[in-house]
């Protein structure tokens, strides 16, 4: 345990300066989404109208918080994050760079819907801000380590290729990497779980 722990705080370490810069990329993205519809964007209004009322029809964790399932929501929406999100995301990051567009458009979705259905802000008081920030706060933690590592396997991957070849039959991903890897998502997947069931079951969530 104790050497697992190691490792993880090791791994963690090695990937800090990319998952800092996916962090503040989303928290960018996010403060341009609030701007935008709390100034009347129609852009910005009409893709959260769009986004939020595909996900109210069709996403299997909003349905089931509409039929007052708030653990089979915050199950699914858990799920949904880390098999359709963060993993092609954590792929996305052996390309280094594409990530950072992936995350602009996701942190920017998560500024729009800081409006309701009326288009009127979310922020109406101490609780119901708080809620907003703590959700997406515990998302973008999760959301950075993980997209984070995966940017820093695709630099380890390009300098360990670039010093023995290239021929894509003799591509390598470093053994160091995968471990780093590993262990970032021992850390990401229960903090998904934590921010769905936040986001789903706490009382702040009015």
């Amino acid at each position: 345990m104790k050497h697992l722990l190691a490792s993880i705080l090791e791994a963690l370490q090695h990937c800090r300066i990319y998952a800092a810069s996916i962090f503040l990329t989303y928290c960018l993205a996010c403060l341009i989404g609030i701007l935008m519809s709390h100034y009347g964007n129609e852009f910005a209004l009409s893709q959260r109208d769009k986004i939020v009322g595909a996900a109210t029809a069709n996403d299997k964790a909003s349905i089931n918080y509409q039929e007052g399932n708030n653990f089979e929501a915050a199950l699914f929406d858990c799920a949904g994050n880390l098999f359709f999100a963060a993993v092609p995301q954590t792929a996305l990051g052996f390309g280094i760079v594409f990530p950072y567009f992936s995350v602009t458009y996701q942190g920017w979705i998560g500024g729009i819907v800081s409006v309701d259905n009326s288009h009127q802000t979310r922020f109406k008081n101490f609780k119901a801000s708080s809620y907003y920030f703590i959700v997406l706060l515990l998302q973008f933690i999760p959301f950075s380590l993980s997209i984070g590592v995966g940017i820093k396997c695709g630099i380890d991957s390009y300098r360990y290729n670039s010093t023995v070849s290239w021929k894509i039959w003799n591509y390598r991903i470093p053994k160091t990497s995968l471990k780093d890897l590993g262990c970032v998502y021992l850390v990401s997947i229960p903090l998904f779980f934590f921010a769905s069931c936040f986001e789903f079951l706490s009382s702040w969530n009015i």
